[in-house]
């Protein structure tokens, strides 16, 4: 087998897949509503008719939140052991989070 017949296999198994995970997208409800997507695009100056391309920004909307959302969550963590090491004697036993603004500032800085 050559190196264009290779290639173009390869080619044929990224479209397979693409439009396999394109075909998903109808299947799929994502955590934002297809309408919020459709309004912030819109004022954008956006317009797309197909749904697939409108779940596939909610889908990446929704990848990003959740990863600034994990990275303001360690931050909070480091945040109270650094407070907890402060104050050794006085061992916090209560294991509630607080996330405050500064932990999100500092989330979304890294992105």
């Amino acid at each position: 087998m050559n190196h264009n017949q290779q290639s173009g296999d390869a080619k044929n198994d990224d479209d397979s897949a693409l439009s396999d995970f394109l075909a998903s997208l109808m299947d799929y409800t994502p955590a934002i509503p297809d309408e919020l997507v459709e309004h912030y695009l819109a004022k954008s100056g956006f317009q797309c008719p197909d749904v697939r391309l409108i779940r596939l920004v909610a889908v990446a909307t929704q990848k990003f939140v959740a990863e600034v959302a994990s990275d303001a969550l360690q931050h909070c963590k480091a945040r109270q052991a650094a407070v907890i090491k402060d104050k050794r004697e006085k061992q916090q036993k209560d294991k509630h989070l607080i996330l405050t603004m500064d932990d999100l500032s500092k989330s979304l800085l890294e992105k």
